[in-house]
C-alpha cells in the first residue's frame, strides 16, 4: 500500500505504510506549482487526481508504478491536465462505473467531467440531466475558457528535483 499527500508547494508526496518516502511529483505545467488542495484515486488506483487552489485538475496514470515502485522503468506518468473551476478545488472523487470526475469548488460548483479526456458534462442542479453519453463536446463552463491539455512529456520533468547536488562552499581565493 502506498499512502498520498498533497502539499502547498504543489508537490506530491508518495509514503510507505511504514513512513518512509518513496517518490515526490510535480505536476509539469508551464505555471509555477500552485497548492494542492484534494486528492483522489480510482477504486483499481490505476489514476491519481489531485485538484489545486486555481481551480486545476490533474490526472496522472500510477498502475505500473504502483506494481513495482523499486523498478525505475515504472513511472508515474502525468496524462491531463484541464480547468475545472475558476477558483480553489475543495474536495473530488471519480465514479468508476460512469469513469467521471464530480469536482467541487469553493465557490459553491459541484461539476461533472469526463475522467479521460477532461470534458465537462455539466454541473449539480443544471435543469436537464447530464449527457454522459456524448464526451466529444466541447463545450464549457462559462467562467473557464482553458481546453485541456494532454501532458505528452516524459515523466522526468514532473519527478522533484534537488536544487544543488553539492552544497554551498566558501572559498576565499574567489
Amino acid at each position: 500500500p502506498i499512502l498520498a499527500s498533497a502539499h502547498e508547494n504543489g508537490c506530491i508526496c508518495l509514503w510507505s505504510i511504514q513512513g518512509n518516502l518513496v517518490k515526490e511529483l510535480l505536476p509539469f505545467s508551464k505555471y509555477p506549482s500552485v497548492p494542492l488542495t484534494a486528492l483522489c484515486t480510482d477504486i483499481s488506483t490505476r489514476m491519481l487526481l489531485a485538484g489545486s487552489k486555481e481551480g486545476h485538475i490533474m490526472r496522472w496514470s500510477i498502475d505500473s508504478f504502483l506494481e513495482g515502485p523499486q523498478n525505475s522503468k515504472n513511472q508515474i506518468k502525468e496524462e491531463l491536465c484541464w480547468r475545472a473551476h475558476s477558483t480553489e478545488v475543495v474536495d473530488l472523487f471519480h465514479e468508476e462505473e460512469k469513469n467521471v470526475a464530480v469536482t467541487a469548488s469553493i465557490d459553491g460548483s459541484v461539476r461533472l467531467w469526463h475522467a479521460m479526456n477532461g470534458c465537462y458534462l455539466g454541473y449539480f442542479g443544471q435543469p436537464g440531466k447530464f449527457e454522459l453519453s456524448d464526451i466529444s463536446r466541447l463545450i464549457l463552463p462559462c467562467d473557464v475558457n482553458n481546453f485541456p491539455t494532454i501532458i505528452k512529456e516524459e515523466s522526468k520533468h514532473m519527478e522533484k528535483k534537488k536544487l544543488f547536488e553539492y552544497p554551498l562552499m566558501l572559498d576565499r581565493d574567489k
